[in-house]
């Protein structure tokens, strides 16, 4: 591969009822035992990896999903409020749609940050619009938008300094080298929120993308919100537009109990910009997204852990993310994406209440040989798709790598995906399961699935793929028929089949 190409261009193919999480945790259980008796290849897994029980390291912690109504639960809100109270206009802000508030922005959170020991702080952004270029946020900190309040990212370039790239990455994504910094960017944080009364953060993406698209981009662009190392993270109740990339990143956000809270977000761009994505947790656990709507032109959520060689090497899987009453469209890619980069390892990811329109996929597992890693233990429930073109895809081949030195024998392993009470209306392309020869994809289980409006010449096109599908319409490949599995129990038993 020529890596000095401009950048890399992302190829994609083109009111429900909660269920009980009694019987969730219930499946849960049974889906542990049923894929420690499956698995042959244990020495994939981190040691500290238990599948289905979404546990931390340490056996004290309490279970991830303890509340059934709802994640936002265990962001650890201190019950006092922030001692320090002030707003951009404090530090001479300017809402005006025009003056630059870098300075003010950075000089406010210089300022608060004395008061990370000392009570905590939090920094109110009034009715106005607000012009600014990059600031990383402290700890014990709230950065709250008014009703009304829109913070515009500043259209000079020189205002998104150029940091190092991510470890687990190797280069920047598109370019070689450094990337551009986020809008809104914190590094080791922990108990921040940022939240308002549905004010606006708009990247105003637009230069950004003409770059891209005019292949003058020299670094890779930066994402509206990235939290790196950080913990004890919400982001809550605000609209977010155009951001030059991909949109919310909480990265590296996997140390104790991390516990990232992204909900009630409204996400926004135009269908056509490049790789402007909704939320992309990356190498990071203990995840909640839910009670969201996206519109995209790229996946509303992507699930990643590193690129080939270099997230092989850092090991920091994603895991324990929880993706639930999300809505939107995206019409060249997925509502929700798992992969490609995922060399670092994906497990303990459960998708439900998903509602996809007018969209290239329903849900897409995206890996490639080079990857190395795995993509374990998925479950994917009370899914509906309208006018989506596929509804779940499983392909290899995703063909980019960082350079020339990812390994072509570093397969990745995928294994227990667990599909149930999927509809998709107006259907016009039938599943396309690809796993790759010298590691086929293992435990595929799928219940209670209606494809409507599939013509009847169009079949399930699956290779190298090994599962048990019931109560699924039309018929799927042979590879997923009862006929095929020397024991059914597993997956029969897994989805509460009777």
């Amino acid at each position: 591969m020529d890596v000095e190409k401009p950048f890399f261009v992302t190829v994609c193919w083109s009111n429900f009822t909660r269920p009980s999480y009694t019987v969730y945790f219930l499946i849960l259980t049974v889906i542990s035992i049923s894929l420690l008796q499956i698995s042959s290849k244990s020495s994939v897994f981190p040691s500290t990896w238990v599948i289905g029980s979404f546990k931390t390291e340490s056996e004290e912690k309490t279970s991830f999903l303890t509340d059934p109504g709802s994640c936002s639960w265990f962001y650890k809100n201190e019950k006092s409020p922030r001692k320090m109270v002030m707003s951009i206009r404090d530090f001479g802000g300017i809402g005006d749609g025009n003056t630059s508030n870098t300075i003010a922005f950075r000089k406010a959170l210089e300022y608060l940050k004395r008061f990370d020991k000392e009570g905590g702080s939090q920094l109110n952004v009034p009715e106005g619009r607000w012009v600014t270029g990059s600031f990383n946020l402290t700890s014990n900190f709230t950065l709250f938008l008014e009703f009304g309040a829109v913070i515009l990212g500043s259209q000079i370039p020189e205002e998104w300094p150029v940091i190092e790239a991510l470890p687990s990455y190797g280069r920047g994504r598109e370019r070689l080298g450094g990337r551009h910094i986020s809008l809104i960017h914190g590094d080791s944080l922990s108990n921040v929120v940022i939240t308002g009364e549905n004010g606006t953060i708009d990247g105003q993406g637009r230069m950004w993308w003409d770059l891209w698209w005019n292949r003058t981009l020299e670094h890779t662009r930066g994402h509206l919100v990235e939290l790196m190392n950080s913990h004890n993270i919400l982001i809550s109740n605000l609209t977010f537009r155009n951001s030059p990339f991909w949109t919310i990143h909480p990265v590296y956000c996997s140390f104790g109990f991390s516990n990232v809270v992204i909900k009630g977000m409204t996400i926004l761009a135009p269908l056509n910009a490049p790789n402007t994505d909704g939320i992309d947790p990356d190498s990071s656990t203990n995840v909640c997204i839910e009670d969201c709507y996206i519109e995209s032109g790229d996946d509303l959520v992507a699930v990643k852990s590193g690129w080939d060689q270099y997230g092989i090497k850092m090991a920091r899987p994603s895991s324990n993310i929880v993706v639930r009453n999300v809505s939107g469209t995206t019409p060249t890619c997925s509502g929700v994406g798992i992969g490609s980069e995922m060399s670092g390892g994906i497990s303990n990811v459960h998708i439900e209440n998903l509602h996809v329109r007018n969209s290239a996929a329903g849900v897409r597992l995206k890996t490639d040989i080079g990857r190395g890693g795995y993509i374990i233990n998925i479950t994917i429930t009370n899914i509906t798709l309208d006018k989506v073109k596929i509804p779940f895809r499983f392909s290899r081949g995703a063909n980019d790598h960082p350079d020339d030195g990812w390994d072509p024998k570093a397969l990745p392993t995928v294994k227990g995906i667990y599909i149930s009470n999927l509809v998709s209306i107006d259907t016009i392309r039938a599943p396309l399961l690809e796993g790759i020869e010298d590691s086929p994809f293992e435990g595929i289980c799928m219940r209670n699935i209606s494809l409507l409006g599939l013509r009847p010449s169009l079949k399930w096109q699956c290779e190298f793929v090994e599962g048990l599908a019931v109560q699924v319409s039309p018929q799927p490949c042979q590879q997923l028929l009862s006929d095929n599995n020397s024991s059914s129990s597993w997956c029969l038993e897994s989805i509460g089949f009777r």
